[in-house]
């Protein structure tokens, strides 16, 4: 069950967090990092495993496992209930500041009493920051810096990557039920925004009461119930703590209350404004004539659409940029979708140190996905924690050939570069031009300006063997912000170079942004749409890097991932013909 390896992961990665802030061993932290992650990327389900055979399972060791099997038969981790009493929570928010590191917190914490993003900023302007002995002005300037980048921040919502298996997991307990029809997540969550305020699923029954007694007493999910109606059902989750609101819905009701349940709020405000126009009304139960009350529409979403005049719009769009007035002139761009999608261009495999599965693991469930071709894109010998040597890459090229045919799809033999201060990448020409696809990212010197950043990615662009950008913007949603990049450079650059913009579905990344897809889109950028697997379930990011660029506007031709490999080749050489 994901939902359960999501929930060990999330409380194990709090547990390094607050070692980290605690002063702790750096191995100690290590040790519930490698946890934390072996326990996201497992493949079984960690709750039917007991102590012995969790150890088993690579990353977790004895201690780690105690936890795990404490946490499943009570509900909580000790450690981590002692952590937090001892750990403030203003000084985990302090180091979501960039440039501002766990011992810095814990020093603002202890001398001048910063609780929180508001004491520091107080803090920074009053000069206490930069008279604290070892800062000074150089130091406050570069937290003041980071501290503006994460201020338009809405902390009251939650990053996606801690709802979607919630919601997911959700939706498949309840359409186990006879008394379902269907059930599907709404909201932002549905429309693909990065965060969400709370989390919204729709249920289709004609059974209210026996579906909202079911998630009232889903103790694994549900953590308490704020309020019980007859159409909707509000709990507090387990986990992410976010509010859960159910909306029990009449089976010819479904499209209606999809539509008006998955927003936006200003683009269901637009669609009302259509239907008094048209002397009808529109809301959760149906597309209705104003005067006479007859059913027009209700029962699938085209239908409501329909009844306004409208093309369909797909729910990552819904956020009235212009898609109502396209949809009423037959101009709405038919945006890529994942039937249209025949490979994925950046995943790893164990050759990299980060990779948890094995070459032939990741090929096979690449094929059992039914892609026509994937490009293995490890990290490059320049991370020096996680990179592959030659000797590594090599051996795996060999081993390409014969798996593509066991397999039955085609092999990109690729990597993933570093970007290093300069803009430079691994390994000299020669040997990357031997590579069939290059990826070039940054990792390392998270912390410098926009300036420096635009000018690395800018630089690697011009590079004839790097054929992408990867998660160009360097954000971990609800972890660390973006470079505050200058984002009409870069896409000047890519469509310059010919070289590709990525669109990274991992959901702690969906980088690019949305609203910078659709301005890359328009300049005349090309796309390359990537799952960023690390693990052979990771291969399912490629759905959201789909919804993501929906959600930009994508069309099919802008996306690389479309193509044949032919033609995808073609677009290799042809930068490489460009740079001479």
């Amino acid at each position: 069950m994901a939902w359960a390896n999501t929930e060990i992961a999330r409380q194990l990665e709090e547990i390094a967090e607050l070692l980290r802030l605690a002063g702790e061993d750096a191995f100690r932290v290590r040790a519930y990092e490698r946890a934390a992650a072996a326990a996201g990327a497992a493949e079984v389900d960690l709750g039917e495993l007991d102590e012995a055979e969790l150890t088993e399972v690579k990353g977790i060791g004895a201690s780690t496992a105690a936890k795990i099997v404490e946490f499943r038969a009570t509900g909580e981790i000790g450690l981590l209930s002692e952590l937090r009493e001892q750990v403030p929570p203003g000084v985990v928010e302090l180091t979501r500041v960039p440039g501002l590191g766990p011992k810095t917190a814990r020093r603002l914490h202890a001398e001048l009493g910063i609780g929180g993003l508001d004491d520091l900023a107080a803090a920074l302007e009053d000069g206490r920051v930069a008279a604290l002995d070892g800062l000074g002005e150089r130091s406050a300037a570069r937290i003041a810096g980071g501290l503006e980048r994460i201020g338009a921040k809405d902390t009251d919502r939650t990053p996606v990557a801690d709802v979607v298996d919630l919601a997911v997991e959700l939706c498949r307990r309840l359409e186990a039920l006879d008394a379902v029809e269907r059930a599907a997540p709404a909201g932002s969550l549905r429309r693909m925004r990065e965060t969400v305020g709370d989390l919204d699923v729709l249920v289709a029954t004609s059974s209210p009461a026996e579906v909202a007694e079911t998630v009232r007493g889903d103790t694994d999910l549900v953590a308490e119930v704020l309020a019980d109606g007859d159409t909707k059902l509000s709990v507090r989750t387990r986990g992410p703590g976010v509010q859960l609101d159910v909306r029990l819905v009449e089976p010819e009701a479904w499209g209606a209350a999809l539509v008006y349940f998955t927003g936006s709020k200003a683009h269901n405000v637009r669609l009302r404004e259509r239907a008094v126009r048209d002397g009808l009304t529109v809301n959760e139960y149906a597309v209705a004539d104003r005067e006479t009350g007859q059913r027009r529409a209700g029962v699938t979403e085209e239908e409501v659409y329909a009844a306004l005049g409208l093309a369909w719009v797909p729910p990552p769009m819904r956020e009235d940029t212009g898609e109502i007035e396209a949809a009423a002139e037959g101009s709405l761009p038919q945006v890529v979708t994942e039937e249209a999608v025949v490979g994925d261009l950046h995943g790893h495999s164990d050759v990299s140190g980060d990779g948890r599965a094995s070459l032939e693991a990741m090929v096979a469930a690449a094929a059992e996905r039914g892609l026509a071709w994937w490009a293995v894109t490890d990290h490059a010998e320049d991370l020096t924690m996680n990179g592959a040597s030659r000797a590594d890459l090599l051996a795996r090229r060999e081993a390409l050939p014969a798996l593509a045919e066991r397999y039955g799809l085609a092999l990109l033999d690729g990597l993933e570069l570093n970007i290093d201060g300069e803009g430079g990448v691994d390994y000299d020409a020669e040997f990357l031009a031997t590579f069939d696809w290059c990826v070039a990212s940054i990792h390392t010197m998270l912390e410098r300006d926009g300036a420096a950043q635009t000018g690395r990615l800018c630089t690697a662009m011009a590079n004839p063997h790097v054929h992408a950008i990867g998660h160009p913007s360097g954000r971990l949603l609800g972890q660390r912000p973006g470079y505050d990049l200058d984002w009409e450079r870069v896409i000047a650059t890519a469509v310059e170079t010919g070289t590709a913009l990525e669109v990274n579905g991992a959901l702690r990344r969906l980088d690019m942004p949305a609203e910078v897809v659709r301005r890359a889109v328009q300049a005349g950028a090309t796309l390359s749409l990537a799952s960023d697997a690390h693990t052979t379930g990771g291969l399912a990011n490629l759905t959201w890097a789909v919804r993501t660029a929906q959600r930009g506007w994508a069309p099919a031709s802008a996306v690389l991932n479309t193509r044949g490999l032919e033609e995808l080749r073609a677009f290799v050489a042809a930068k490489r013909e460009r740079a001479r």
